[in-house]
């Protein structure tokens, strides 16, 4: 009567099938949609930087769902009027992810797609998906969508899985920590769970005070994470190859000069967030797009072909922080790269480029994080510095370039 998922993180995930809850999670796991993220790694290309980085998006779904539970159901223990909401709680923590395209992020980057927008569409238009929703509860799609747009009449119920200290957040820092190797990417959770309550007269999420230093070290994890792992130089580098292998297998397509097959030729040539079919959305995942990866590195086209096979042997280009210099000078700097590249008979334009990343701490993005005192509820930046030090953020320009004009660039930079 249940079925049990062996997770690294959070140990035997169970679901009981005499739940209706939990069969409903359990058959929802079971469609195609959700199996298809089981093929999209959860950090897209960081694999070529931290080779642990393997794990998919089917595992952190999974994981989202199970923290979420642990955090409401031990809520709902002393507030018994919240639980008629545990099945939006737990369905739209299962499903907040099932729209990712292939790479994860990066094909958001890549291709201009948004994530958010193909997980309505899937739960509106995945027949599999939106009818075990529907039979469960005719208004259950709308209300799981309530959730991710942060329209849900109880804030607590979309602040658990979209929020500054939400369980998708929760999940994510430790998974990633525990595949790159990243040691300072831990928290406690079981603290921070034991931290979180409800707030009755405002219906949100709140943190007990004696829980504020889970919060902030949770809170400079993922200051770290960001600035260590998710902005890591060579993560940029891989990025921008990807980026500009399908810039060019888009300029061959019109030309007849690519073999693609129709879903990759979909996604090549249709908006993707207003004209791609939910077909086509869904028949795509990474090794859909590394077999043509493999596929396109013996291509005639010179380009496209080093691309391809600089990203699957990880021959990749380098990346190095301008940041102090002013924004002329990384104009020039950029200018002169391109120069040398022409020079050497290189399209400079696909080997050289300004990149920006941010990482930030912490932001009062969707009501903050509350912090409950004697006297009511504060934001925890008025209680506390360090996490008041969070809010700045680190803006970093990165310059792309391939290493055989390393000692050019680096003689330029110097003062």
């Amino acid at each position: 009567m249940e079925r049990t998922y062996h997770d690294p993180l959070h140990g035997a995930i169970g679901l009981d099938r005499r739940d209706p809850v939990e069969a409903l999670l359990i058959r929802l796991i079971d469609t195609p949609a959700f199996q298809r993220l089981r093929r999209i790694r959860q950090l897209g290309p960081a694999s070529l930087t931290f080779h642990g980085a393997e794990s998919s998006r089917f595992t952190h779904s999974l994981g989202v769902m199970a923290v979420a539970r642990r955090a409401f159901d031990r809520i709902a223990q002393s507030y018994p009027q919240l639980k008629s909401h545990r099945p939006v709680v737990l369905c739209a923590a299962l499903l907040h992810d099932i729209g990712h395209g292939s790479f994860s992020h990066t094909a958001e980057e890549i291709f201009g797609c948004q994530h958010e927008h193909w997980t309505e569409r899937i739960l509106r238009e995945s027949k599999p998906i939106h009818q075990l929703l529907v039979d469960f509860d005719p208004y259950l799609v709308e209300r799981i969508i309530q959730v991710y747009q942060k329209r849900y009449p109880v804030p607590l119920v979309w602040q658990l899985v979209s929020s500054q200290l939400d369980c998708d957040r929760l999940d994510y820092l430790m998974r990633d920590s525990y595949f790159t190797g990243a040691s300072y990417g831990k928290i406690d959770l079981d603290r921070i769970l034991m931290a979180l309550g409800y707030d009755a007269v405002s219906q949100q999420l709140v943190v007990a005070r004696k829980g504020m230093a889970a919060i902030e070290h949770y809170l400079i994890v993922r200051y770290f994470m960001y600035a260590q792992i998710y902005n890591h130089p060579k993560n940029i580098a891989a990025t921008w190859i990807l980026d500009q292998a399908f810039r060019r297998a888009r300029e061959q397509l019109p030309i007849g000069q690519l073999f693609a097959d129709d879903t990759v030729t979909a996604w090549l040539t249709q908006d993707c967030n207003h004209q791609l079919s939910l077909a086509n959305y869904l028949a795509a995942d990474d090794g859909v797009f590394s077999y043509h990866l493999q596929r396109w590195q013996h291509s005639a086209d010179v380009v496209l072909a080093d691309l391809c096979r600089r990203y699957l042997d990880r021959d990749l280009l380098k990346a190095i922080d301008i940041s102090h210099l002013s924004d002329s000078q990384q104009t020039l700097l950029l200018e002169k790269a391109q120069h040398w590249l022409t020079q050497a008979h290189v399209q400079a334009a696909y080997y050289a480029g300004l990149r920006v990343s941010c990482s930030r701490g912490y932001t009062l993005y969707q009501r903050g994080i509350k912090i409950q005192t004697s006297t009511g509820l504060t934001e925890i930046s008025e209680l506390s510095p360090l996490v008041r030090t969070l809010t700045q953020a680190d803006q970093r320009v990165w310059l792309i370039y391939p290493r055989e004009i390393e000692g050019k660039l680096l003689a330029a930079i110097a003062p």
